[in-house]
């Protein structure tokens, strides 16, 4: 059972790691991208699509940081593993 509590655990501080560090990335993107915008407004729709996609791109590293902590948590494949160990 200790290893299911530390693979919640895992999952946790995984999500938890993954969220700041991607709210982070996309709170310095769009400064930037305001910034531009305020120095130069008639680059505003080059500045816009870029920004948008860079924000897709960092939106996608949480999005697979939340795939590998349900993989950790349902799909495990260490689980048979540690039950056989235990002897359950």
């Amino acid at each position: 059972m200790e290893f299911f509590a530390m693979c919640v655990i895992a999952a946790g501080i995984g999500m938890g790691l993954g969220s700041f560090g991607t709210g982070i990335g996309q709170g310095l993107a769009i400064k930037s991208a305001v910034e531009g915008v305020a120095r130069n407004p008639g680059a505003s729709g080059k500045i816009l699509t870029t920004m948008m996609i860079g924000l897709a791109m960092i939106e996608s590293l949480a999005i697979y940081v939340f795939v590998v902590c349900m993989i950790v948590l349902f799909a495990n494949p260490f689980t048979a593993s540690v039950m056989e160990l235990a002897g359950k």
